[in-house]
C-alpha cells in the first residue's frame, strides 16, 4: 500500500482477476462469535469504561488491606470527625515531595464541634511501603506492610475520620469486600435456582409447571423489603460476622431467582418445538442433555446480561439491610455498616464527609448498570 501524491492509499499488489471482491466481507461473517461480540462491545464506551472499572474494582479487592494506610477498625482517639486532609507537594515555593501537614483535633466550646488546627509550617512526608496495622492479603497471608502509611507524628485521613476516629478511606476499602462479593454469591444461588426451576417447568410442562409457577407466583407477591427484614432479623445475634455474611448473600440469592425463573420458563417454551431439538430427542438424547447442550446455549447472551444487572440490586439489598442494623453488623465492615454509623443527619450536616460511603455505592451501581446495556446490546452481534 502506497500513498498518492494527492493524500489517496493505492494498493500496488499486482492486479488478481480470480480474487474475491467480499474476501474482507466474509472474513467477518466467517469470524468466531466472541470476536464479533468483542468488536461491536468496543463501540460502547460506557460499557467499555465500566468493565474496565469494574475489573479493577474486582482486582484491588485482595489487596486492599496493602493499599489502605489504616486498619479496619484502628481508632485514633485524639482525632475524632477529623475532615479530609490533603497530599501536597510544594512547601514554601519549593518541591518537598507528597507530604501532609500536622492537625490537632480540639473541641470549639462556643459551637459545641470539633474542629481541626493544622500546622502549616511542619511538613511531615508520607511513608511508603512501611510497617502499619497487620492484615490478611487475600484473605490468607499475613503482613503489616502498607503502600503508603501516615508519617511519624501526624495522620493521614484522606476522606477524613468518623466518630470513633477510623479512616474513613480504609474503610471504605476493607468495606468493598464484603459489599461487592456479597452481589456474586447472590447471584450465584439466585442463577442456580431460577435455570434449574426455570428448565424444569419450560421443558416438561404440565403438573412441574404449574406447580412451579405457583411457587413463584407466591415468592414474587410478598413484600420483598419486608421479608428481607423478617429473614434478617432471624439470624441469631450471636454468630460471627462471616456466618452473617454468608446468610445474607443466600437470603438475596434465595429471594431472587423468581425473576430469572419465568424468564427461563418462556425461553424454554418457544425453544422447545424446534426442529434441532425435535432431532435431538429422536436421536435419544436425555432430556439433561437437550437442556444443557441446545437450549441454554441459545440464550446464554441474555443470561450473562441479566447477572450484570441483577448484582447491583444484591449490593443495593445488602446495603440496605446493613443500614438498618439487620444485616452486617460491626466489627465486619461494609458500606452498609459505614452508612449505619451515619444515620445521625445533624452530624451529617455538620461534618460531611462521613457520608462519603454513599458514592461508591452510586458508582458501582451506575458502572453495573452501564456494563449490563453493554453486553446486552453485543452478546447478540447477528441482531443487525
Amino acid at each position: 500500500m502506497t500513498q498518492h501524491p494527492d493524500g489517496r492509499y493505492v494498493d500496488d499488489a499486482p492486479y488478481d482477476p480470480d480474487a474475491a471482491l467480499q474476501q474482507l466481507e466474509r472474513a467477518d461473517l466467517d469470524a468466531p462469535n466472541w470476536v464479533l461480540v468483542w468488536r461491536k462491545f468496543r463501540t460502547h464506551k460506557l460499557g467499555l469504561i465500566s468493565g474496565i472499572f469494574l475489573l479493577l474494582c474486582y482486582l484491588m479487592l485482595p489487596f486492599a488491606g496493602f493499599i489502605a494506610p489504616y486498619g479496619a477498625n484502628e481508632r485514633i482517639d485524639e482525632h475524632l470527625y477529623a475532615p479530609p486532609q490533603s497530599i501536597n507537594w510544594f512547601h514554601d515555593g519549593k518541591f518537598f515531595g507528597p507530604f501532609v501537614y500536622p492537625t490537632v483535633i480540639e473541641a470549639d466550646l462556643e459551637t459545641f464541634q470539633w474542629k481541626a488546627v493544622t500546622d502549616t509550617d511542619d511538613p511531615r512526608p508520607i511513608q511508603f511501603f512501611c510497617e502499619g496495622a497487620e492484615y490478611k492479603l487475600a484473605g490468607l497471608v499475613k503482613s503489616d506492610t502498607h503502600l503508603f502509611c501516615p508519617p511519624e507524628g501526624a495522620t493521614l485521613f484522606l476522606w477524613g475520620s468518623d466518630r470513633l476516629g477510623r479512616d474513613v478511606f480504609s474503610r471504605i476499602l476493607y468495606g468493598a469486600q464484603l459489599s461487592l462479593t456479597v452481589g456474586l454469591i447472590g447471584i450465584s444461588i439466585s442463577f442456580f435456582l431460577g435455570i434449574i426451576f426455570g428448565s424444569m417447568a419450560g421443558y416438561f410442562g404440565g403438573k412441574i409447571d404449574w406447580v412451579i409457577n405457583r411457587v413463584i407466583e407466591i415468592l414474587r407477591s410478598l413484600p420483598e423489603l419486608p421479608l428481607w427484614l423478617a429473614l434478617s432479623a432471624a439470624v441469631p445475634s450471636n454468630w460471627s460476622p462471616v456466618a452473617v455474611f454468608f446468610i445474607i448473600s443466600i437470603i438475596l440469592g434465595i429471594l431472587d431467582w423468581p425473576g430469572l425463573a419465568r424468564s427461563v420458563r418462556a425461553k424454554f417454551l418457544s425453544l422447545r418445538e424446534e426442529e434441532y431439538v425435535r432431532a435431538a430427542e429422536m436421536m435419544g438424547a436425555s432430556s439433561g442433555r437437550v437442556i444443557r447442550k441446545h437450549l441454554l446455549p441459545n440464550f446464554m447472551s441474555h443470561l450473562i446480561a441479566s447477572a450484570t444487572l441483577s448484582i447491583p440490586a444484591m449490593i443495593l439489598g445488602e446495603t440496605a439491610l446493613s443500614f438498618l442494623g439487620l444485616g452486617l453488623r460491626a466489627p465486619a465492615v461494609s458500606w452498609g455498616v459505614m452508612l449505619n454509623d451515619a444515620q445521625n443527619l445533624a452530624s451529617i450536616e455538620i461534618y460531611p464527609w462521613t457520608a462519603i460511603p454513599m458514592l461508591p455505592i452510586i458508582v458501582v451501581v451506575l458502572a453495573f448498570n452501564f456494563l449490563g446495556d453493554g453486553l446486552r446490546d453485543s452478546l447478540d452481534p447477528y441482531q443487525q
